[in-house]
C-alpha cells in the first residue's frame, strides 16, 4: 500500500507540471539529445565503416550454432515439447521443481513479452524502408542463427541463479558471470563484468525496453486521435507509467501473470492481420519473396552503402529485436521452475524464432508488399527520411500507412497492438532492469522503489523525446550488454554442453 501510495503521489505531483508547461516535449528531446549522442558513439565505434558490435553478435551466435550442432534446428522440437509441458512428469518424479517461481510458459511468455515489442512493428518498418527489401532476409539469418546465442545465456541464467529462504530467484548474467568466472580462477574479472552489464542492463531497461516502447506507442495514439498539442506526449507517458505502474509492483509472479496473457494475444492477433494481408495480396508472395533474396546481394536502396550496408541494417534491427546475446532474457528465464538448467535454456531456442523470423518477417512482407504500389523510394532520401506522397513518416506509421491499405479502421487496431506491444515490453523489461538494480544496491524495498519511479519517469521521457533520439540511446544500451556478456558466454559454455547431456539423458530414459 505505500508503494502504490508514493506512486500515486509521484504521478499526481508530476500531472500539473506536464500540462501547464508549454513545449515540454521538445524540451525534454532537446536535454535528452546529448545523453542519446554520447553513448551511441561509444558503443557503435566501428571497424571498417561497420560497428564492431555487430561482427562480435553475428560471429558469436555463428560459432555457438557450430558449436552446438546446429541447435536451433536439432532441438527445435524439443523445445515445443518442454513448453507443452511433456517432461513435467519426469521433473516431478524426480524432485526437481522445488526451485522457482514461473512455469516454463510463463517464462517464455515475460521474456517474448521483453522482445515482440515495438522493433518488431517500428524497427522492421524503419529497417525495410531504409535498407530495402533486402535486409528482410539478413534480419532471418540474425534470427536463425541467435537461438544458439539464447539457448547458452538462458542455460547459464538457470544454473547460477541465487533461491534465497523465501524461494524468491535472482538470475541473470551478473550471476554467471560472478559466479561462473570465479570458478574459472577469473574472480575479479568476473565481479567487474558482472557490474559493467548490471549498469548497462538498468540504462537498457531505461531505454529500448522502455523510452523506445513509449514513444513508439505515443506516436502511434497521437496519430489514431489526431493530437498536436506540444505537451501531449508527456500526457500520454504519464498515463502509460501509471498503468506499467500498477503492474510492476507485483514482481515476477504478477509480471508473468499477465504476459502468459497478453502476449499469445496481441501476438496472435497481429499474425493473424499479417497473414489476412499476405493471403488478399497470394500473387504477390513469390514476388516478395524474390525481391528480398535479391536485394539482400543487390541492394538498390538509396544509400545503403551496397551488400555489406543492408546487412548490416537487417543484422542490427533483428539484434535489437531479439536481443540474442544481450543476455537480457536470460533474467527472466532464471525465475523458471527446475533444476535442469538445459531445459530452459531450450525454452529459450524458441524466442528469436517467434520474434525475428516469424513476426518481424511476418511485418516485412506485409510492407514490402503494400510498396509494391510504388509508394515510397526504399533508401528514403538517404539521410535517414521516408518520404509517402510527399509526407515524412516514420517507423509506425510506415506500417499503419500499409495496414490501412488493406484492412478498414486498422489504425484502432494497430494502435491497439503497438500500445499492447509497448506495455508488455516495459513490464518485462522492469524486471530485469530491477534484477540488475538490485545485484548492484541490494534487495532492499528502498532500492526497489527507488528503481521503479525512474523506470516510470522513463515512459514519460521517451514519450516525449523525438523518434531519433530514442532508438539511437535505445540501440546503444541494448547493444552495450553484449560486451561483458559475451565475456560470461565464452568462457562458460562448455558448462552448456555437460547441461544439456545431463537433461537430454534423463529426458531419453
Amino acid at each position: 500500500m505505500k508503494k502504490i501510495f508514493l506512486l500515486s503521489f509521484f504521478s499526481l505531483f508530476t500531472l500539473p507540471v506536464f500540462s501547464q508547461e508549454k513545449g515540454l516535449d521538445q524540451k525534454i528531446d532537446e536535454a535528452f539529445q546529448p545523453i542519446s549522442d554520447f553513448f551511441n558513439e561509444l558503443v557503435f565505434f566501428s571497424i571498417g565503416d561497420n560497428p564492431f558490435v555487430i561482427y562480435l553478435l553475428v560471429g558469436s551466435a555463428l560459432f555457438f550454432t557450430l558449436y552446438f550442432g546446429f541447435p536451433n534446428i536439432k532441438y527445435l522440437l524439443i523445445s515445443i515439447n518442454v513448453v507443452r509441458g511433456k517432461y513435467d512428469d519426469i521433473e516431478k518424479e524426480n524432485n526437481k521443481t522445488d526451485d522457482g517461481e514461473v512455469s516454463h510458459f510463463q517464462a517464455l511468455a515475460t521474456a517474448v513479452s521483453g522482445t515482440v515489442g515495438n522493433g518488431n512493428i517500428a524497427g522492421v518498418a524503419l529497417a525495410i524502408a531504409l535498407g530495402g527489401p533486402g535486409a528482410t532476409f539478413w534480419m532471418i539469418i540474425c534470427g536463425l542463427l541467435g537461438m544458439s546465442t539464447k539457448f547458452v545465456e538462458c542455460t547459464l541464467g538457470v544454473h547460477y541463479r541465487d533461491v534465497d529462504k523465501n524461494g524468491i530467484v535472482y538470475g541473470g548474467p551478473m550471476y554467471y558471470l560472478k559466479k561462473g568466472l570465479k570458478e574459472r580462477g577469473f574472480e575479479i574479472l568476473g565481479k567487474i563484468s558482472a557490474v559493467i552489464f548490471a549498469v548497462c542492463c538498468i540504462g537498457g531497461s531505461f531505454g529500448g525496453g522502455n523510452a523506445a516502447q513509449s514513444n513508439t506507442a505515443t506516436l502511434a495514439i497521437k496519430q489514431l486521435i489526431g493530437l498536436e498539442s506540444t505537451s501531449a506526449g508527456a500526457i500520454i507517458g504519464l498515463v502509460m507509467a501509471i498503468i506499467v505502474g500498477l503492474i510492476i509492483i507485483g514482481g515476477i509472479k504478477r509480471i508473468a501473470s499477465v504476459t502468459e496473457k497478453v502476449v499469445p494475444f496481441m501476438a496472435v492477433l497481429y499474425i493473424i492481420a499479417c497473414v489476412y494481408i499476405i493471403s488478399i495480396n497470394f500473387s504477390l508472395i513469390d514476388d516478395a519473396f524474390s525481391l528480398i533474396i535479391t536485394e539482400a546481394f543487390n541492394p538498390s536502396a538509396i544509400g545503403v552503402g551496397g551488400v555489406i550496408g543492408v546487412l548490416m541494417v537487417g543484422f542490427r534491427r533483428a539484434a535489437f529485436s531479439n536481443e540474442a546475446g544481450a543476455g537480457s532474457a536470460s533474467i527472466a528465464h532464471s525465475a523458471v521452475k527446475t533444476k535442469y538448467a538445459a531445459s530452459e535454456g531450450l525454452v529459450a531456442l524458441l524466442e528469436p524464432f517467434i520474434d525475428t523470423v516469424v513476426i518481424c518477417t511476418m511485418t516485412a512482407l506485409v510492407i514490402i508488399i503494400f510498396n509494391f504500389g510504388g509508394y515510397f523510394d526504399y533508401g528514403g532520401d538517404g539521410l535517414g527520411s521516408i518520404y509517402i506522397q510527399g509526407e515524412a513518416f516514420e517507423g509506425p506509421e510506415i506500417t499503419a500507412r500499409a495496414f490501412a491499405e488493406y484492412i478498414p479502421y486498422s489504425d484502432v487496431f494497430l494502435t491497439t497492438a503497438i500500445v499492447l506491444f509497448a506495455v508488455s515490453t516495459m513490464i518485462s523489461w522492469s524486471y530485469y532492469g530491477i534484477q540488475s538494480w538490485k545485484f548492484l544496491f541490494g534487495r532492499g524495498k528502498v532500492a526497489d522503489l527507488a528503481y521503479k519511479l525512474t523506470f516510470l519517469t522513463f515512459i514519460i521521457i521517451g514519450s516525449a523525446a523525438s523518434m531519433n533520439s530514442i532508438w539511437a540511446f535505445s540501440d546503444a544500451m541494448i547493444f552495450a550488454m553484449v560486451f561483458p556478456n559475451m565475456i560470461g558466454l565464452f568462457f562458460l559454455f562448455p558448462i552448456v554442453k555437460d547441461q544439456l547431456k545431463k537433461y537430454l539423458n534423463v529426458i531419453n530414459k
